[in-house]
């Protein structure tokens, strides 16, 4: 008779040692202590040149991709503009109508349908100007343009001129209450012709926009349109980029830890950041606009608390110093 094998050990060692990689990796995000010592040191931010202040008089447009962007980047420096007496303007390309599992939850549905998806669009563009209230921006000071969550580089690349459906909401026109253009059609041109109109409005002195690396799609891609549609002015040169997606669980630790510095995002490390520091009062107006965002905030607070920290991040150019020239050369 064969002797009984006893069963190897070895799977039993593998999940240990995946579970103590979860943790270890759990522990670096979410501890604060943790997270500081493997972050970027508040040295290195602290040694970051500080940001040309805004002046009294400027005209500061905020191109932001979806409803919440604004204050989570930029939140303490539209603050700034204000109190240095700049006038502030807000345009949101989207009105982040394509995250279903936030339909799920708002709506009271396990399966949200187009209908659902538009209702979430319709809310989220209503907390936009409660945020807006919160940093003292007034509404009309704002515009929402309405565009598909999700589908910006389409409407850049294939859909130019021919338009677009959302695969969640089924719309391929702006339903958006309060649209700058209610019913332009999905498409590149009346995305750009919209841009158009606002910057004609305003006639910005300063732009903040994503930088090209931010990793989500509707960032980078307003990053490129707004780099075409100030070239095409000869004012490239009046942009000023930022970051949101930007890199594996950054910035870290999640939630609030308003004295902690916000370390340069991963994947735009290379950019020519400089640095805005923030009062607390600055940061408690940000933390409330903040949390205007219900929708957003009922799923993913933590993540978006992480942002109030004791600075914000802007970089004069899109592109590491290695290629400011050609950045440069843009606007002439």
């Amino acid at each position: 008779m064969s002797r009984l094998k006893t069963p190897s050990r070895r799977p039993l060692l593998w999940i240990g040692l995946a579970l103590l990689g979860v943790l270890a990796l759990a522990a670096w995000i979410n501890l604060p202590v943790v997270g500081h010592l493997f972050g970027r040191s508040s040295e290195r931010v602290a040694a970051l040149p500080a940001a040309a202040p805004f002046r009294a008089g400027q005209r500061v447009l905020m191109l932001s991709p979806h409803p919440d962007d604004e204050t989570l980047c930029c939140g303490g420096m539209l603050q700034q503009a204000q109190a240095a007496g700049a006038q502030v303007y807000v345009a949101w390309m989207t009105a982040g109508d394509g995250f279903e599992f936030d339909a799920a939850l708002t709506e009271r549905t396990l399966r949200p349908g187009p209908e659902n998806m538009r209702a979430l669009g319709n809310t989220r563009a209503a907390e936009t100007q409660r945020a807006a209230a919160a940093l003292g921006i007034p509404g009309d000071r704002t515009f929402m343009l309405g565009y598909p969550d999700g589908g910006l580089f389409r409407l850049f690349t294939t859909n130019f001129s021919s338009p677009y459906t959302a695969p969640r909401t089924r719309a391929d026109a702006v339903y958006v209450r309060g649209a700058l253009t209610p019913g332009a059609p999905f498409t590149g041109e009346a995305l750009e012709a919209d841009l158009r109109r606002v910057l004609d409005r305003v006639k910005p002195d300063i732009v903040l926009a994503p930088a090209p690396q931010d990793f989500h799609t509707d960032h980078h891609t307003l990053s490129y349109i707004a780099l075409q549609l100030m070239a095409e002015r000869r004012q490239a040169d009046r942009l000023r980029f930022w970051v949101i997606h930007g890199g594996l669980e950054w910035p870290v630790p999640k939630g609030i830890h308003e004295t902690l510095p916000l370390t340069e995002p991963p994947l735009a490390d290379r950019l020519p950041w400089t640095r805005v520091d923030l009062t607390p009062e600055q940061r408690a107006r940000k933390l409330e606009a903040v949390r205007a965002y219900r929708t957003q905030t009922e799923i993913e607070a933590r993540f978006m608390e992480a942002f109030v920290r004791a600075n914000e991040l802007l970089s004069p150019q899109p592109l590491p110093e290695s290629g400011s020239g050609q950045a440069a050369s843009a606007g002439e």
